[in-house]
Order: C-alpha cells, then sequence, then structure tokens
C-alpha cells in the first residue's frame, strides 16, 4: 500500500510512519509532507525514503531539491502539490493530518479522487461535512475516522437504526478542576501540557478549551449521520475509555486502550484487519479507577458553541472553526487571555449569520469573513 502523509512532521505523523515502519512489507511511505520544516522533513526522508516530499509554504529552492534528491526523494513546492500527491494515481492510503482549514483542499482532494482517507484532520468535516460526504459517496472513496473518539464509534457502530446515542469521552484537560477565576491568567505552556496526550499547541489549547470535544461533536454527526441530540459528551479523566455507543435494547459497547494515537492509527490504516500498532496493552488491574463526569458549559463554554453552530448548520461551523484558529493563535502569541477565546468565538458566530455550505468556495468567503471578523474583535480587546 502506497501511503502519503499529509503532516508529516506532526504528533500524527510521527506516529503513523512509526506503525507504518512496523509494517514494511505492508506500507511503502509514498509521499511525505510539512508546511515549511525543511529540516524536520527531510530528516524523515533520510529514514523513510518516500518517491516525493512536498514544502507546501516554501518557494522553489533548487539548492533544497538537490538535497533531497541524495535521499531518492522528489521535492516539490506549494499547497497545489499536496492536493495532485493526494489524488496521485500511484496513492492507496492518505493520512491527513494537517492541522486546521489548511487541511481541507488536500483532504477533500483525497475523497474526491477515491483514496483510502485516514481522516485525522476533523476541520475538513467541521467546515465541510455534506460535500465531503457527498464527495466520499461519488467516488467510493474509504474515509476511516483517526481521532480517537471517532476511531472508537466506528468500532462499536454496527445497527445505525438502533442507535439511541454516542457518547464521546473527553479527558478534561489541565484546567478540569481549576478555580474559574484562575482562567484568566493562564499561559500557553499551562494551556499545552495535556495530562495525558502529547499533541500539538494548538490541538492542546483545543483541549484545554473542549472546542477540541465540540469539534468532534460536529465531525460525528457528519460522519455518522447523527442528530446533535444524539451525541453527548462526557469528561472521562483517564482517557482510557475512548467512546461509547448506547443501542436502543440498553446494550452499551465501548471500545478501550491506552491514550496513544498509534491505537486507531494502527486500526484505520489495516482495516478491517488488525495489527500491531506497537502500543502496550491496556492493564485495567492498575488503572483501578474509571470515573465520568458531565461537562460544566461554564466552565467549556466552547463546547456550547460548537453544539450551537451545528444547530445552525450551512457555514455556522466553518465560521466557529475560524473564529476558533484566530483567537487560539491570539493566545498563544500572548495577544489574547485564555478566557478571551470564547468570547471572540460567540461575536464572531454573531456577526457572520449562516449562509448555504454546498460548494467549497461558499464555505471559504465564510472561513475568510469570520477570520476578519475575529481578528477584528482580537484587536480590539488588545486596545
Amino acid at each position: 500500500m502506497n501511503l502519503v502523509v499529509l503532516g508529516a512532521t506532526g504528533s500524527i505523523g510521527a506516529s503513523t510512519l512509526d506503525v507504518a515502519a512496523r509494517h514494511p512489507e505492508r506500507y511503502r511511505v509514498f509521499a511525505l509532507t510539512a508546511h515549511g520544516s525543511a529540516d524536520q522533513l527531510a530528516r524523515l526522508c533520510r529514514r523513510h525514503r518516500p518517491r516525493y516530499a512536498v514544502l507546501s509554504s516554501a518557494a522553489e529552492n533548487a539548492d533544497l531539491r538537490r538535497a533531497f534528491a541524495e535521499f531518492g526523494t522528489e521535492l516539490v513546492f506549494g499547497a497545489g502539490a499536496l492536493e495532485a500527491l493526494a489524488a496521485h494515481g500511484e496513492t492507496d492510503a492518505v493520512m491527513a493530518g494537517i492541522v486546521g482549514a489548511a487541511g481541507l483542499a488536500s483532504t477533500l482532494a483525497a475523497v474526491r479522487a477515491g483514496k483510502r482517507v485516514l481522516l485525522a484532520n476533523k476541520e475538513a468535516l467541521v467546515m465541510a461535512g455534506p460535500l465531503v460526504m457527498r464527495a466520499a459517496r461519488e467516488s467510493g472513496a474509504q474515509l476511516l475516522p483517526v481521532d480517537s473518539e471517532h476511531n472508537a464509534v466506528f468500532q462499536c457502530f454496527s445497527d445505525a437504526k438502533a442507535v439511541r446515542k454516542v457518547v464521546l469521552t473527553a479527558s478534561g484537560g489541565p484546567f478540569r478542576a481549576a478555580a474559574l477565576d484562575s482562567l484568566k491568567s493562564v499561559t500557553p505552556e499551562q494551556a499545552c501540557a495535556h495530562p495525558n496526550w502529547v499533541m500539538g499547541r494548538k490541538i492542546s489549547v483545543d483541549s484545554a478549551t473542549m472546542m477540541n470535544k465540540g469539534l468532534e461533536v460536529i465531525e460525528a454527526s457528519f460522519l455518522f449521520g447523527l442528530a446533535p441530540e444524539k451525541i453527548e459528551v462526557l469528561i472521562h479523566p483517564q482517557s482510557i475509555v475512548h467512546s461509547l455507543v448506547e443501542y436502543a435494547d440498553g446494550s452499551v459497547i465501548a471500545q478501550l486502550s491506552n491514550p496513544d494515537m498509534r491505537v486507531p492509527i494502527a486500526h484505520a490504516l489495516a482495516y478491517p484487519e488488525r495489527i500491531d500498532s506497537g502500543v502496550a496493552p491496556l492493564d485495567l488491574a492498575a488503572a483501578r479507577n474509571l470515573s465520568f463526569e458531565r461537562p460544566d458549559f461554564a466552565r467549556f463554554p466552547c463546547l456550547g458553541l460548537a453544539y450551537e453552530a451545528l444547530a445552525r448548520g450551512g457555514t455556522a461551523p466553518a465560521v466557529l472553526n475560524a473564529a476558533n484558529e484566530v483567537a487560539v493563535e491570539a493566545f498563544l502569541a500572548g495577544r489574547l487571555a485564555f478566557t478571551g477565546i470564547a468570547g471572540v468565538i460567540a461575536e464572531t458566530l454573531m456577526a457572520v449569520p449562516p449562509s448555504a455550505a454546498d460548494h467549497l468556495e461558499q464555505i471559504m468567503e465564510a472561513d475568510a469573513r469570520a477570520r476578519s471578523q475575529a481578528d477584528q474583535r482580537v484587536l480590539a480587546l488588545a486596545a
């Protein structure tokens, strides 16, 4: 299987390459991509020897081309190269691991080309769920969720008509039990110190605000065809039960594993088979207690905003995502307080009313408008 890893230098890319390297007889790394980290990408190419590599934000550079050629890798440049390799005739599977709206076009290209798409880029479905799902039906693409929660639902999902509800679990992040008045002074370093998972900075902040879970609620609605009221969120600090599916007869089926992204990645790579992921077996006796609690929407207003955007429909989820990306970037840069993130998102949702989201152009127009509004709000708060 020829594998393309979009976002190879991130944490999802690293886990994907680790799993693939354990099964060289099954997987060939066909292409690796990065935004602009030439040195990191070169190190990966030196080890995995892909045929192609992409630097999506870099201009043509003959010296870099020659350097990568030493590994037998052809280096190409620009965002268009991501889409070309995702849809390449020799590509079998695409790990969609680019974070945020930047990953939408390449993910959609892979779907339209009928590939096996390992979906770690939740924003693709958040922004353009109906469009992506329609493209998958038309092309015959195999869309396999990699987010641990959606992969868990996928493993537990058997009879859609009999599903009473789906429960997505959340760790609660680093501030689950912190005093509410202390959140105003949270630093980026504190927000990125996740208690259970090793993730990039943006997704770590999303976990701390629980926007990550809100985006997952929207993704689950499109991926599994569920109404918002059939998707529940529970806080589960141990991050061992990744999701549960409750059926009409009262049965509840759950997927459990150690909190390591290699588990869902291995499942999606090999589906319907099972392969070794390199993750240690789960020791429930050592875990001792598995606890659950309902989320406090006053502590986690971003979760409520996500449900609101899903209920509004159209471009509202794309607006939500765009505003969140702007607000999180501002927080990480020290230009916005942690507690200001939800406010920027809420005001942007009010300022940019939803419209139809039938075409990519409509979605990207809403995305641009939302970013402009969110930027203005951040500037106003900093003044």
